[in-house]
């Protein structure tokens, strides 16, 4: 019995601008700055001889690794993503990037439909994929929303789609 696992499903290939703009950021940095100072540090360490026990060496190389591991995953990522920055046809219904608020029990709760690499941007963020962002796709004002989450369903309402956020949001 062996450590395979199955390959993760890729998420969806969805992303909005700012999110786009975070992960070419994030790639940027990356590879232009952190890679070429975490090498530096591993050359000078190689330089101090004895690469077995060189603790710095050690570390380095095993952070090139991440560097470079990140750097693969995010450019397939960003090859393949299409960047949705305009509202759709029908701004009465919830689609991707629409900022929706619910109603649950009198509580009100606001969310932003999101790709999945974009969902630790803000806590409000939820991914398409996500049960809550898949049940609320092409729904409309004033629609009941059920979801079914561990503690059982929950029902939610939909009372405002917007597609740019609030003001003073």
């Amino acid at each position: 019995m062996g450590r395979f696992r199955p390959p993760a499903t890729p998420g969806s290939k969805y992303v909005t601008p700012e999110g786009a703009r975070r992960l070419r950021a994030e790639l940027d940095e990356l590879w232009r700055v952190e890679r070429p100072r975490v090498t530096q540090a591993v050359a000078e360490a190689a330089a101090q001889g004895d690469r077995s026990e060189n603790a710095e060496y050690t570390y380095g190389k095993r952070r090139l690794r991440e560097i470079d591991r990140r750097v693969r995953f995010l450019r397939e990522r960003l090859e393949g993503m299409v960047t949705v920055s305009e509202p759709p046809a029908d701004p009465t219904r919830v689609y991707f990037g629409a900022w929706v608020s619910l109603e649950r029990d009198g509580e009100r709760v606001r969310y932003r439909i999101v790709g999945p690499d974009e969902i630790d941007m803000a806590p409000e963020h939820i991914s398409i994929d996500s049960p809550l962002g898949r049940a609320l796709l092409r729904r409309s004002l004033a629609e009941e929303v059920t979801v079914e989450v561990p503690g059982g369903a929950r029902t939610y309402l939909i009372v405002e789609i917007r597609y740019r956020p609030a003001s003073g949001a």
